[in-house]
C-alpha cells in the first residue's frame, strides 16, 4: 500500500510537470545590439568585438545595428521605446547617457528609462593634430592657438566626451575662438587626416592606427593617467593644466523592465568575455572594466553630475 502511495505521488508530479510550459533559456533567437553612432567609430568597435564574444557563449547571434544621428539621441529613443524583452539592447557612450540630458530637450530620461547591465571600458580621448601643423606638444598646441588663427575643430557630436574635451581645454588655454565642427561618428577623423580640420579631441581607439602609422600626431592624453600603448604621450594635466580629465566610458544598456535574468545573462557574458580581450583593448587604448549592473548604474550617476556642471560652463541651453 505504501509502494502504491508513492507511485501515485510521483505519477501525480510528473503529470502536473508535463502540463507546465518549459522555461526557455534566454536567448531563444538572434539579439539586437543598438550603436547610436557611425560605423567605425570607438562605440562600434567595442560593440562588434563583445558581441562576437556574446554570440559564441550564448550561442545566438548578436546582431549590431548602427543609428546615428543627434548625438547619439536617435539610437538611444530607438531602445527606449523597444520592447523590454532582452532583444533590443545597447551599447552607449557617456554622451547619450551622462550629457545629453543637460544639453537636449529629450522626449525620455535615459538615467530611468535605461537598465545599465555592465560597463565594457573606459577610453581617454586623445588630443590629436596632423603632422603638417607645427604642433609637437601641448606648449606648440598653447602657441598657435593663441597665434591669431582661424582654428576648427571636430567631434563626434555636440555633447559628445570628444566635444566637451576639447571645450575645456580651449577655457582652459583662455583661447576660445577655435570653431566647433560635430560630425555624427568617425567622419571626423577623415577629416582630420584630410587637413579640413586643425585638431580634435578622438578617443583612443579610433586614431591609434593613425597615430602609429605616422598620420596623425599625439599631443596628450584626457584623463589622469598615460595610456599604456601610447607611453610617450602625456596627460594634460601633466602639461601644466591640473584636474583635467575628460575620458569617455561604453557600456551594455536594456530597455526599462527588461527581465532579470536578462541582465544577469548579459552581465556574465560581457563579464567572461572582458578577460578574453582585455590586451587587444588595451593596445588600442581601451581599459576593460565589467562589474555588476548596480556598479554601473552608480558610476554613470556620478558621471551625470560631473558632465552636467561642465555643460553648465558652456552655457548651453537644452535643444
Amino acid at each position: 500500500m505504501k509502494a502504491s502511495w508513492k507511485s501515485a505521488i510521483a505519477a501525480g508530479a510528473l503529470g502536473v510537470a508535463a502540463a507546465l510550459p518549459a522555461q526557455a533559456a534566454y536567448p531563444e533567437r538572434p539579439v539586437k545590439v543598438v550603436v547610436a553612432f557611425t560605423a567605425g567609430g570607438t562605440t562600434d568597435k567595442l560593440t562588434r568585438s563583445v558581441s562576437e564574444h556574446l554570440a559564441q557563449q550564448l550561442a545566438q547571434p548578436f546582431v549590431v545595428e548602427n543609428r546615428p544621428g543627434a548625438g547619439g539621441n536617435i539610437g538611444t529613443e530607438y531602445v527606449v521605446r523597444a520592447d523590454p524583452d532582452g532583444y533590443t539592447l545597447i551599447v552607449n557612450s557617456v554622451g547619450p547617457i551622462a550629457v545629453n540630458p543637460s544639453l537636449h530637450k529629450l522626449a525620455y530620461d535615459p538615467l530611468a528609462d535605461l537598465v545599465p547591465i555592465v560597463q565594457i571600458a573606459t577610453v581617454p580621448n586623445v588630443l590629436v593634430v596632423p603632422p603638417a601643423l607645427p604642433i609637437k606638444n601641448v606648449d606648440d598646441f598653447l602657441k598657435y592657438a593663441k597665434s591669431g588663427k582661424s582654428l576648427n575643430y571636430g567631434s563626434t557630436g555636440v555633447g559628445t566626451s570628444s566635444h566637451l574635451s576639447s571645450f575645456m581645454l580651449m577655457q582652459a588655454l583662455g583661447a576660445r575662438d577655435a570653431t566647433h565642427v560635430p560630425y555624427k561618428g568617425a567622419d571626423a577623423v577623415n577629416d582630420l587626416l584630410a587637413g579640413r580640420l586643425d585638431f580634435m579631441f578622438a578617443t583612443a581607439p579610433s586614431v591609434m592606427g593613425q597615430i602609429r602609422a605616422g598620420k596623425l600626431r599625439a599631443i596628450a592624453v584626457s584623463t589622469d593617467k598615460r595610456l599604456a600603448s601610447l607611453p610617450d604621450v602625456p596627460t594634460v594635466a601633466e602639461s601644466g593644466f591640473k584636474d583635467f580629465d575628460a575620458g569617455s566610458w561604453f557600456g551594455y544598456f536594456a530597455p526599462k523592465n527588461t527581465p532579470p535574468e536578462v541582465i544577469a545573462a548579459i552581465n556574465k557574458g560581457v563579464n567572461d568575455a572582458l578577460p578574453k580581450l582585455k590586451d587587444e583593448m588595451l593596445r588600442e587604448g581601451a581599459i576593460a572594466v565589467g562589474g555588476t549592473p548596480a556598479q554601473f548604474d552608480r558610476f554613470t550617476h556620478i558621471e551625470y553630475e560631473k558632465w552636467r556642471a561642465i555643460v553648465q560652463q558652456l552655457d548651453a541651453k537644452p535643444q
